[in-house]
C-alpha cells in the first residue's frame, strides 16, 4: 500500500474545497457557528498575517480555553507553517516563562482572560515578537494586537507556499524534572499514527489515495462531530480534533471553563454531536451522574462515540454510561503524547469488560528495560513500545530523546515507559507509569516540582509526594512532610503555599505530617516507604 503523506494544512483545504457549506466549528449551545468556507477564509486571513511577521518553522504558541478560534489558529499555522506550541492554561508565571522561552515561541494568542499573566511574563520573553489577543469580555493589553482586527470578515486568498509533510507540531507534556518537554510530531508521522484517514473504531483501514480521502470526505454522514469536552490543548482533546477535521466533520466547543456536565449533554442535543473527547473518569463520571439525575431529559439519539485516554476510564463508568446510551460505544485509547495506538477496548452495551486490558495496537511490543521482547503469557512486566510513525524526539533535550526513543530489532521505537504484561492471546494488562510521575485525571505531575514547592515554606523541613489511588481523579496528588522542630503548619496552608506557585492540579489535595525520616542515608528519596505512609494516614490501607 502506497505511503500517503500529508500537511495537515493541505488535509483541512481539500477538506474546506469538498464540503465548502458542512458545518465546521461550533460554540456552545447557541454560539457562534463557521461553515468549512468560513473557517478556511478565516484561517487565510490569519496565516496571511504571520506570513508577513513570522518564518516557516517559527513557533506559535496557543494559550487559551476550547473555542472556534482556538481551531482557526491551529490551521492558520499550519498554512503559514509555524509550529503550534500548545500552553497548559493552569500555568502560573514561572511555568508559562518557561515554556515560551524553551518552545522558542516568537507569536503568543491568547485570551483576553489572561492579559494579567501575560503582562507578567511579557518583558522576560525577548523571542516573543507578536502578542495576538482573543476577545472574551475582559480587559485586555494595549501592547496586543486584536484577532478579530487580523481576521476581519476573512479571505479566499490563500497564502502562495510550498508545504511539506515534515513540517511539526509541538505537544508539550510533563518531563522527569517536572517541567514541561515538547514532543515533536511531524505532521505526516500524527497523521498516519491516527490513523490515515481511516476509521480505527470500525477498522477501516487508511485512505490509499487523495481520491479516496476526498470521496470520503464527501459523504457528509461520515464525518465525526466531534465535541472535545477535555481542553484542546491537551493531547486527547487535540489530537482527535486534528482527526474529526481530516475526516471532513466538526469541532464542537463547550462555553464553560471548566466541565458542565449538563451544559455538554445539552450542546450534544442541540448540535447534533455524534463523539465526545474525555480523559477518563474525571470526565466520564459527573457526564454519568448528570445523566442519572436528568433521565430522558436530552435527545442523544445521534451521539454514538466516547472516546478516552490519557487516563484509566474504569468500567463501571463504561457501563453506566451505556445504561443510558445503549446505541454508543466506549473508545478507550491507551496512548500518550509520546506515541497514538499502544492499545484500544472497546465496549459495548453487549459486551464485558477488564480494567485496563487493551488489544495491542500495530507496530507495538513489551520490551525488558534491556530490550528483549516479552513472550506472551509469560506474566513478565516490561514497557510497551511503538515503532512506525512516532515523533521525531523532545524538542532541545537530547538526553531525554534518548531514554524515551530506542532503536531495537533494527527498529526505532517511542517507549514513554509504560509498564504493562502480555497475556497469552496477546492483550496487554496496563500497570502503569514506571517512573515517580502521578496521573491525575489525565495530568501529568511530578513529583520534584510539588516537593520544591513545599520545602520553600519555613516550616518544611522536608517533603515527598505521592500518588494514592482516587475514584475520581485516578491518582490524587499527595504530600508527606516533615515540618521543623518546634515550627508548625497546617494541611491548609501548606496547601495554600503551593497553590501559589504551581498550577492548581499540582496542588496537593491532601498533606499529611511524619516524624520519620523519608529518605535513604544516601539522600535519596524513600517513595515506596513516603506512599505507605500517605495511604495510613488517609485510612486507605
Amino acid at each position: 500500500m502506497p505511503d500517503l503523506s500529508w500537511n495537515f494544512a493541505d488535509l483541512f483545504e481539500l477538506v474546506a474545497d469538498t464540503a465548502p457549506e458542512r458545518n465546521a466549528l461550533a460554540h456552545g449551545v447557541a454560539g457562534p457557528t463557521r461553515s468549512w468556507r468560513e473557517l478556511d477564509r478565516n484561517a487565510n486571513a490569519l496565516a496571511l498575517h504571520l506570513a508577513r511577521r513570522h518564518q516557516p518553522a517559527d513557533k506559535i504558541a496557543l494559550y487559551s480555553y476550547n473555542r472556534p478560534e482556538f481551531v482557526e489558529t491551529l490551521v492558520a499555522a499550519f498554512k503559514a507553517r509555524l509550529v503550534p506550541v500548545n500552553v497548559n492554561y493552569r500555568y502560573r508565571e514561572e511555568e508559562l516563562v518557561y515554556l515560551f522561552d524553551n518552545s522558542d515561541a516568537t507569536v503568543v494568542v491568547y485570551e483576553a482572560g489572561f492579559a494579567g499573566s501575560v503582562a507578567k511574563v511579557r518583558d522576560r520573553l525577548p523571542k516573543v515578537r507578536e502578542w495576538i489577543e482573543l476577545a472574551d469580555g475582559s480587559e485586555g493589553n494595549a501592547f496586543s494586537v486584536a484577532y478579530h482586527e487580523i481576521v476581519g470578515s476573512g479571505t479566499d486568498q490563500r497564502l502562495d507556499i510550498e508545504r511539506k509533510p515534515t513540517d511539526l507540531l509541538f505537544m508539550y507534556t510533563g518531563g522527569t524534572t517536572g517541567m514541561p518537554k515538547g514532543v515533536m510530531w511531524e505532521h505526516s508521522a500524527l497523521y498516519r499514527a491516527l490513523g490515515g484517514g481511516g476509521n480505527a473504531v470500525i477498522g477501516e483501514k487508511a485512505s490509499e489515495s487523495v481520491e479516496e480521502q476526498r470521496a470520503r470526505i464527501a459523504q457528509e454522514g461520515r464525518g465525526q462531530r466531534l465535541l472535545p469536552a477535555c481542553p484542546l490543548m491537551h493531547g486527547t482533546g487535540l489530537f482527535t480534533a486534528i482527526n474529526a477535521l481530516g475526516g471532513g466533520g466538526a469541532i464542537i466547543t463547550l462555553e464553560a471553563k471548566s466541565l458542565d456536565a449538563e451544559e455538554l449533554w445539552s450542546t450534544v442535543e442541540a448540535r447534533g454531536a455524534t463523539a465526545s473527547a474525555i480523559v477518563g473518569d474525571a470526565f466520564a463520571k459527573p457526564m454519568l451522574k448528570a445523566l442519572q439525575e436528568n433521565p430522558r431529559r436530552w435527545d442523544l439519539s445521534k451521539f454514538f462515540l466516547v472516546v478516552s485516554s490519557g487516563v484509566i476510564f474504569s468500567p463501571p463508568s463504561k457501563q453506566g454510561l451505556l445504561e443510558h446510551l445503549p446505541h454508543a460505544i466506549m473508545y478507550d485509547s491507551f496512548g500518550s503524547s509520546e506515541a497514538v495506538g499502544f492499545g484500544t477496548e472497546l465496549t459495548t452495551k453487549t459486551s464485558s469488560v477488564q480494567l485496563a486490558k487493551f488489544k495491542i495496537g500495530p507496530n507495538c511490543k513489551v520490551f525488558t528495560p534491556d530490550g528483549r521482547e516479552i513472550e506472551p503469557g509469560s506474566d513478565e512486566p516490561g514497557f510497551i513500545a511503538r515503532s512506525g510513525p512516532i515523533p521525531l524526539g523532545y524538542y532541545k533535550d537530547e538526553e531525554k530523546s534518548a531514554e524515551t526513543f530506542k532503536t531495537y530489532q533494527g527498529r526505532r521505537w517511542s517507549i514513554p515507559g509504560d509498564w504493562c504484561t502480555v497475556n497469552a492471546d496477546g492483550t496487554l494488562n496496563l500497570l502503569g507509569r514506571g517512573s515517580a510521575c502521578i496521573n491525575t485525571a489525565g495530568e501529568k505531575v511530578y513529583p520534584e516540582e510539588v516537593e520544591e514547592a513545599l520545602k520553600t515554606h519555613p516550616a518544611v523541613e522536608d517533603a515527598l509526594v505521592v500518588g494514592v489511588p482516587d475514584e475520581k481523579w485516578g491518582e490524587s496528588v499527595t504530600g508527606v512532610v516533615t515540618l521543623e522542630a518546634g515550627k508548625q503548619a497546617t494541611e491548609a496552608e501548606l496547601r495554600a503555599h503551593v497553590r501559589e506557585r504551581l498550577a492548581g492540579y499540582k496542588t496537593p489535595k491532601r498533606i499529611v505530617f511524619t516524624a520519620v525520616p523519608m529518605r535513604a542515608p544516601n539522600g535519596k528519596a524513600d517513595y515506596k516507604s513516603a506512599k505507605q505512609t500517605a495511604l495510613a494516614a488517609l485510612g486507605s490501607v
